[in-house]
């Protein structure tokens, strides 16, 4: 799971927040991350070794939704009053973090309903669709954070939704080659049409000018949303600020990385570099200071 934290925009729990604060962070992001493995198939072992921990034959670890309807089951758990205990440790060492910090289940079953539609639905027709998806599948990390925080208001919610789902959408635009190897199009349909692109246009090596023009358009609109929730840094105090600016800066650094580029997405991720990440994250806290 570290390794994988270490290849975010933004790095998850860096040094500066509180040792609390990063045990629980990397708690709820081992589970992000295990949930998005058993939905992507990416489990170590072919996911044989989490099958058995969460009670199931190892030859149910190619059957994604009764993995994660096993690992709803064993996250019930979590929250369950009583003696029993998740099957799976990742499960078990979350559990203190839930209720040191009161964490509710929403947020996690949000994670885990996004994963199942990932299994169903391959395609998105409407920019609202996507919008409803990242509602599962990213707004319920910055949920989780300010609950870690303990800085959760109905204000910094909406504020964080907007942020998160902008992040979610930055990351669509880089990996667009890598989800249509899974099958996967996150771009609106009704945009691909809108700008004359085909689907055979998305496996070319390198982007021609409707993609690229389709690409530009997403990411600003991951920009407006981005400038919609920056003021949630300007809420909080201390290294709660910095964490968030990180968070907004490691975006507007990737959508810099993405124009640098010239739009072109499609022979492989554009990555923002330290210089430009750290360049982002000042100008934020000096915006919102």
């Amino acid at each position: 799971m570290l390794d994988k934290a270490a290849r975010e925009n933004f790095p998850v729990a860096p040094f500066f927040v509180p040792r609390a604060w990063r045990a629980d962070l990397m708690a709820v992001y081992g589970f992000a991350r295990l949930v998005d493995d058993i939905g992507d198939g990416d489990l170590a072992n072919g996911g044989r070794d989490d099958a058995l921990r969460l009670g199931l034959p190892e030859d149910a670890a190619d059957d994604r939704l009764a993995m994660l309807d096993a690992f709803e089951a064993d996250l019930r758990r979590v929250f369950a009053d009583g003696p029993q205990v998740p099957r799976h440790p990742l499960l078990a060492a979350l559990r203190p973090t839930v209720r040191r910090c009161g964490l509710t289940p929403a947020p996690f079953l949000g994670l885990i309903e996004a994963n199942r539609q990932d299994q169903k639905v391959r395609r998105y027709a409407t920019y609202d669709d996507l919008l409803a998806y990242c509602e599962l599948s990213a707004n319920p990390v910055g949920r989780l954070v300010l609950g870690i925080t303990g800085t959760a208001s109905p204000e910094r919610i909406r504020r964080s939704d907007a942020i998160c789902t902008a992040l979610q959408i930055v990351e669509h635009l880089q990996d667009v080659a890598e989800d249509l190897g899974r099958d996967r199009i996150y771009l609106p349909a009704e945009d691909m049409k809108r700008f004359g692109v085909s689907e055979t246009d998305l496996t070319a090596p390198t982007a021609g000018a409707p993609v690229r023009a389709l690409v530009a358009y997403e990411a600003e609109r991951a920009r407006d949303l981005l400038n919609e929730g920056t003021p949630l840094v300007g809420s909080v105090h201390g290294r709660l600020r910095l964490l968030l600016a990180g968070f907004v800066g490691g975006g507007r650094a990737a959508l810099g990385a993405v124009a640098d580029a010239g739009y072109d997405v499609l022979p492989g991720p554009p990555r923002a570099t330290r210089f430009s990440l750290l360049r982002e994250v000042g100008s934020t806290l000096r915006r919102e200071g």
